[in-house]
């Protein structure tokens, strides 16, 4: 099924090593599986040099991000813990929480200690230290999201005190929206971001729960024992015209964001996902106004200066940062797809004829399937996570096996869910643990369903935590009832019963490209609109060659020089750490780090000692990097 794109992808990495392109050897298979290598490196290049490392951890995919002291003796790395949401300690790891690393000597980085989390509570996306200074507190504060992971989940923010990182004190914990309390203590958080004004302090927080609504959360924690909701935000809502559903970007959510003070404002930046990114002047948490926001450029530039085909943009806006002189920011947009433009339809029955569909991110592209298509009868699986009831076997489904032709692949359909119903039976889990489950039972790809009460054109399935090749396609609730030939509902229960054979399906894909960065100016115009200026990709992003067998080539977050204004680092998952330089308007690629054996870098931090920037990076893999930056 997959020996046919690996060896295209072979051959075109050694055609590109002949070229001298930087960093890139072979496929690296074997420490993901043989669909999730790694590209191979020469170690660093350019304006990166490697200082020292820590390994953390011999579990695949395990740490999250990193935050640096102010003092920038310490780092903090996040433990994710599996995708699977067991413990890790089968690996002599401890459950999630929180890494310390002691930095003073940057060769020889050492672990002094761990902050582990609640069970069931995973921190990830939002970690950082700050020094805050209030009436009710002073000193250096660790800031960590909690998101569910296994039925005792609680979500909220977490606050401890580091002020001497190798005895931690709690401060508080779990805090945050509690409108969903029969969901746990709070409501889950992806990120958060603290700031200190003076005599106030506050952070903002991701509402994984309220996608879609009042998604931004904003805490007063001047009392961190005390942290209190002072305002939520649905900022699409509050100011109208921020979006392109005119081209399908309808995914419009909170994913990260930043605040920093300029020319005299605090500014809040925000990643809102297919919104793209937004800003709003919170000197008064309680009353953002909004400053304005960027559009994405149809069609989409980096892929058609790559390619000279034209695709409409994709959205995914990720994760930014100002640059030291406020003059531009960056974004990153995060896209484990590169197989990213689906034609779906259903190919039997009188329900026969094409529906809106995507790929789900973390999915195995349909291209690794020997005809490029995923097709034959789908079974109903129901909801598919852990605790709900088991997915049949496809041996179990009376004729199913038997009907099965030539070159068609076992597939079973699976609900998302649940929404937030009182009426919805099912537990939330990611849309990988379902596939994990699909696989555990012997299908070959999974037709994944938008929850109850979703309308989104093209439709959104979620994404992450997949730990299996598997392909794994989205569609609406409409062709889910087509499938079955069941009513179209939207309400609980509805379906048809668990282990029912429905049509045939055939889906296929097309290639569109990983996640890439773009530059704008931070001048807004007459319309509150900041131009994009110029947008990167490493080139194996934009190759169809590198599509399966060497890792995610998206990137995942940038941070700018804290002392040169035409500096930023990029923590690209398989592609390795990488240095951009500004010059003009334009970005370019003036260094970077791959391992020999290959990185899978998550988070990058660029912090100053004695007057030199130094940069940070979590390996999800691995552990702690650290590198010099400059000639």
């Amino acid at each position: 099924m997959r020996t046919k794109r690996v060896v295209t992808a072979l051959a075109a990495a050694a055609l590109a090593a002949a070229m001298g392109t930087p960093g890139v050897v072979v496929a690296h298979p074997g420490q993901h599986g043989p669909l999730d290598g790694h590209l191979l490196g020469p170690g660093a290049w350019g304006d990166l040099t490697f200082l020292g490392k820590a390994d953390l951890t011999n579990t695949d995919d395990l740490i999250a991000d990193v935050a640096i002291d102010p003092r920038a003796t310490y780092a903090y790395l996040a433990n994710w813990g599996k995708a699977t949401c067991d413990t890790n300690r089968e690996n002599g790891d401890p459950d999630a929480g929180a890494y310390v690393v002691d930095i003073t000597d940057m060769t020889n980085p050492k672990q002094v200690g761990f902050i582990p989390h609640s069970q069931d509570s995973r921190p990830g996306e939002g970690m950082q230290a700050v020094h805050i200074d209030t009436k009710f507190y002073d000193g250096t504060m660790l800031v960590m999201n909690n998101e569910h992971c296994g039925k005792n989940g609680r979500g909220g923010v977490s606050l401890y005190d580091v002020s001497d990182p190798r005895k931690p004190v709690k401060l508080s914990e779990h805090f945050g929206d509690r409108a969903n309390l029969s969901l746990g203590d709070a409501n889950d958080i992806h990120s958060a971001f603290a700031w200190d004004t003076g005599s106030k302090a506050y952070v903002v927080l991701t509402d994984n729960f309220e996608q879609g609504g009042p998604d931004v959360d904003i805490l007063d924690i001047t009392n961190p024992k005390r942290p209190r909701l002072i305002r939520e935000i649905d900022v699409d809502a509050e100011f109208p015209g921020l979006t392109q559903t005119n081209l399908g970007l309808v995914q419009v959510f909170l994913h990260d964001m930043v605040v920093k003070r300029i020319n005299g404002h605090w500014v809040m930046l925000l990643s809102y996902w297919d919104g793209g990114y937004v800003q709003l002047n919170v000197d008064d948490p309680t009353h953002p106004t909004l400053i304005g926001d960027t559009d994405y450029t149809n069609p989409d530039p980096e892929f058609l200066a790559r390619t000279g085909i034209q695709r409409v943009p994709e959205g995914n806006g990720h994760q930014n940062e100002f640059t030291a002189d406020n003059q531009f920011f960056i974004g990153t947009d995060e896209d484990f797809a590169p197989y990213g433009a689906t034609n779906f339809a259903i190919a039997s029955g009188p329900n026969a004829g094409p529906y809106p569909s995507v790929p789900v991110p973390g999915s195995t592209p349909i291209v690794v399937l020997n005809d490029d298509k995923l097709n034959g009868p789908v079974v109903y699986g129901g909801y598919g996570c852990p605790d709900s009831a088991a997915i049949p076997t496809p041996a179990s489904v009376p004729g199913y096996l038997a009907s099965l032709q030539p070159g068609e692949e076992k597939i079973v359909v699976l609900q998302r869910g649940p929404t937030g119903d009182p009426n919805a039976p099912e537990p939330a889990c990611f849309p990988g643990d379902k596939a994990h489950q699909a696989v555990l039972a012997g299908w070959d790809g999974v037709v994944f369903v938008q929850r109850h009460g979703g309308t989104e054109n093209p439709p959104f399935c979620g994404s992450g935590a997949f730990v299996d090749a598997v392909v794994g396609v989205c569609t609406n609730h409409e062709a889910y009832h087509k499938m079955f030939g069941t009513p179209v509902s939207f309400t609980y229960p509805d379906g048809p019963a668990i282990g029912t054979v429905g049509a045939r399906i055939e889906a296929t894909a097309a290639f569109d490209g990983w996640g890439y960065v773009h530059l704008f100016s931070n001048q807004a115009d007459a319309n509150k609109k900041f131009a994009e200026l110029d947008t990167f990709a490493i080139p194996e992003a934009m190759d169809p060659a590198y599509a399966v067998g060497f890792g995610d080539l998206t990137v995942h977050e940038v941070a700018t020089d804290p002392n040169n204004p035409n500096r930023a680092y990029l923590s690209y998952y398989a592609g390795g750490m990488r240095s951009l330089t500004i010059v003009g308007t334009a970005l370019t690629e003036t260094g970077g780090y791959l391992a020999p054996n290959g990185n899978d870098f998550w988070g990058v931090e660029a912090f100053t000692r004695n007057g030199k920037t130094y940069v940070a990076g979590s390996d999800r893999d691995d552990g702690l990097y650290l590198f010099a930056t400059g000639p």
